[in-house]
């Protein structure tokens, strides 16, 4: 009978088409990977990878191998769900996936709640862009995303998944302190143009939104630095090298030269949980979704007392 770790490892490498891949996907070394997909080789007397350049591809022995796998990975998963809502109790593993703010800003609180809660469930978190997010879940390679979008640029959504809204996350023009933009209390969008911009690389929601919005603004945007990173964006803001719109989610005090201020309209990125609705009843499921509620709301908590207490601190100053 063959290995279902093995099975696992196999599927994970067809998913996302390397062996780094399907490491970073279930929280293992490449090497560990290696070794499972070896083992499974000589289980099946049958070659599943082959050399090709620096990197490996699937035989055609593999690929019909790891479709069965996805298959039964799914029953697998199916039996787990109907075995917890028996215990009525969150254990075993949970994979989350979550884009780097939300990762940074919300989700430590979310992982510190379900050690409290559930302890008895491995929670395991990966770092990943909406996009990819989204299709992970689908595939069934995580049980839970938290990924975000934009009204004007919506994430698509496969059938079979749900998601739960949790709140919106204001974006910011994030600028040279000494730039005449600083001094308005909110910034148009129209004054966005002939700017030099720091923005994450095409491909990623929040690139889209800046294309998007000054192109309706008629203008297409001068990207000098793609950086996928914020608080990078936010060290070459800091140097004077250009501008950048940098969600409030996640994000740290600004450096001594830097400013933040509201753009007009007011963007704001949609932030929500995805998973697949087959599995809403699975406790691990409810007893997340549950953390990442309670913990959205002490953020916008916080964010309400600090609002009312810059602006206590504005009336005081006059």
């Amino acid at each position: 009978m063959m290995d279902l770790g093995r099975l696992r490892a196999l599927h994970a490498v067809a998913v996302h088409g390397s062996v780094g891949g399907a490491a970073a996907a279930l929280g293992f070394t490449p090497s560990a990977v290696s070794q499972q997909i070896a083992k499974l080789e000589r289980e099946t007397r049958t070659v599943l990878l082959e050399r090709q350049g620096r990197g490996v591809v699937l035989t055609d022995a593999a690929r019909e191998l790891a479709a069965t796998a996805r298959t039964v990975l799914g029953l697998v998963e199916q039996a787990e769900v109907r075995l917890e809502e028996q215990r009525g109790q969150a254990v075993g593993r949970l994979l989350v996936a979550a884009f780097a703010t939300g990762a940074r800003g919300l989700m430590p609180g979310v992982l510190a709640e379900l050690r409290r809660r559930c302890p008895e469930l491995d929670v395991r978190l990966l770092e990943s862009d909406p996009y990819p997010a989204a299709e992970l879940v689908a595939r069934g390679e995580v049980d839970l995303a938290l990924v975000q979008d934009w009204p004007s640029v919506p994430l698509p959504v496969q059938e079979g998944l749900s998601r739960l809204h949790l709140g919106t996350d204001p974006v910011d023009l994030v600028l040279p302190a000494g730039d005449e933009l600083a001094a308005l209390d909110a910034v148009q969008v129209e004054r966005l143009c002939g700017q030099r911009w720091i923005s994450v690389p095409p491909g990623n929601i929040c690139h889209d939104w800046l294309v998007r919005t000054l192109r309706e603004a008629g203008e297409e945007p001068d990207v000098l630095y793609q950086v996928g990173d914020f608080e990078t964006q936010i060290a070459l803001v800091a140097a004077g090298l250009g501008m950048a719109v940098v969600p409030r989610l996640g994000r740290g005090p600004l450096p001594a030269g830097v400013a933040a201020r509201p753009v007009a309209s007011q963007p704001s990125r949609r932030v929500f949980a995805l998973w697949r609705a087959q599995a809403s009843r699975r406790p691990a499921i409810t007893e997340a979704l549950a953390a990442m509620r309670d913990c959205w709301a002490a953020i916008e908590g916080a964010a309400v007392d600090e609002a009312a207490a810059v602006e206590e601190a504005a009336v005081d100053e006059v």
